[in-house]
């Protein structure tokens, strides 16, 4: 119990995989691996990890249907929609500008080679 006037100490947890290694740097490892840079997150990092390795795929993807940033960001779409629920929102697209409020947990801005992700 916090007496009035002192402030609670908060103590952040970190996950560790089963070979001792924080899943957080595994998940900077395998962003390194894939050539994507993480910019900002507030998401947990099994959702960050999908995200990227979709977006990456996507990427490389020589795919016909798949040529622009707007097809990238309506893929991630769906796919979040579909596994997590609505209502999620991506911006693909080598220079925007914006302004997002999110919900906790559900938040991710990153790049791939030149195109940058907020999701």
């Amino acid at each position: 119990m916090v007496e009035e006037g002192e402030e609670e100490e908060v103590v952040e947890e970190v996950v560790i995989g089963g070979d001792g290694i924080p899943n957080q740097l595994k998940l900077a490892a395998m962003a390194i691996d894939l050539n994507v840079r993480l910019r900002s997150a507030d998401m947990p990092l099994a959702m960050q990890e999908r995200a990227i390795r979709r977006a990456r795929a996507l990427v490389d993807a020589n795919n016909p249907g798949i040529t622009k940033p707007t097809q990238v960001a309506m893929c991630l779409k769906k796919e979040f929609d579909a596994l997590y629920g609505p209502a999620w929102h991506c911006i693909v697209g080598k220079s925007f500008g914006s302004f997002v409020t999110h919900a906790g947990g559900g938040f991710l801005y990153f790049s791939v080679d030149k195109l940058c992700l907020n999701s």
